[in-house]
């Protein structure tokens, strides 16, 4: 099991404290490093400004992740070459579709047909890092060169030539279909608010991919699954569940549209159907303390690590250690009293 640092997205500012992070992630072994963007802070100007800390050195630079609509696809693969380059062949590109309130209400493109936006997406880059000819694509979302205009444009290929042809892509993927996407067209699978309950689903969607003709990957074993892992140690078990408790309902209840939550579809299919209708009813009906009270312990304990160290280590060790994930990706480096036996229990 591989142990990452995730800085995630900014919310009013930068986040405090990073730098010191860093270097407890560095002293604990941790080997990578994770940035996210939503609707404020960018994925990969923070990446590349920590990457370069020298507590960061020998670090994997990952994005979990960044936004299709943000950039055009030539666009993301000439920032992903750029820091592969800076980074000595260190980053790993993370992206995912977002969701129609972001990709509509503020990026201005069109949310339909994501899989197949993503499918064009990744072999367009792909396609730029190889750099065996001037790049063309006719799809139906992207056309290299532009199909209209001023009708100048041409092929081109990159002036630079990437230090690795095969940058390593994960997409992050919440659905059976787009996580299937991921088996079968990426090199890992990113899961946001991943359970163990959900393991053997979430293997089958996998497995679905991994069976299609051309899958770039055919299991497990060369394929990554890097998971967000949220650790909360504290002799009170509900003490600690209140720490996720406001992440947890703002994400089940309070992100997309009603009708479009594709987080509250994640925690449906964990069996809390009836709790994030009623998260989600609070939330968007502006009740959000009401929400987060709302949150069950259990729910958290679904999705996290939490309470006194032996039980952290043995909910991971039962429930954790057997799923189908390799890399977790922590919310901030544990500093509780067993802070080094915890980690040294992920990492065994």
């Amino acid at each position: 099991m591989r142990i990452g640092l995730g800085a995630g997205y900014w919310s009013a500012g930068p986040p405090e404290g990073i730098e010191r992070q860093l270097e407890l992630a560095a002293e604990a072994g941790l080997e990578s490093l994770w940035t996210a963007e939503a609707y404020g802070s960018d994925a990969l100007t923070p990446l590349s400004w920590w990457g370069s800390r020298e507590s960061a050195g020998g670090m994997r630079l990952g994005t979990s992740v960044c936004q299709m609509s943000a950039r055009t696809p030539t666009a993301l693969a000439m920032a992903a070459l750029t820091l592969d380059h800076l980074s000595g062949g260190k980053m790993v590109l993370g992206i995912g579709a977002s969701g129609p309130q972001v990709v509509e209400g503020w990026y201005g493109q069109p949310y339909p047909r994501p899989l197949e936006r993503t499918r064009e997406y990744v072999d367009i880059m792909r396609a730029v890092w190889r750099r065996e000819e001037p790049v063309t694509y006719s799809g139906r979302h992207y056309q290299l060169p532009y199909d209209g205009g001023a009708g100048l444009g041409k092929p081109l290929r990159s002036t630079v030539h990437p230090l690795r042809a095969d940058i390593p892509v994960l997409l992050g993927a919440e659905g059976p279909k787009n996580v299937a996407l991921a088996a079968e067209i990426a090199d890992g699978w990113i899961p946001l608010w991943f359970s163990p309950k959900a393991d053997e689903f979430y293997r089958a969607a996998l497995a679905d991919g991994f069976g299609r003709d051309g899958a770039r990957h055919t299991s497990l074993e060369t394929f990554e699954v890097a998971s967000m892992m949220w650790i909360v140690e504290d002799d009170d078990v509900d003490r600690a569940a209140s720490h996720l408790r406001p992440a947890i309902a703002l994400y089940a209840g309070g992100m997309g549209a009603k009708s479009a939550n594709f987080h509250k579809d994640v925690f449906v299919r964990m069996g809390w159907g009836e709790t994030v209708d009623e998260l989600q009813s609070l939330y968007l009906s502006g009740r959000a303390s009401d929400a987060i009270a709302a949150v069950p312990t259990a729910m958290v304990e679904d999705v996290a690590l939490i309470g006194p160290a032996e039980k952290i280590i043995e909910d991971f060790e039962q429930k954790w250690r057997p799923t189908c994930l390799s890399t977790l990706i922590l919310h901030g480096v544990p500093q509780g009293p067993n802070a080094t036996r915890i980690l040294d229990a992920l990492r065994a």
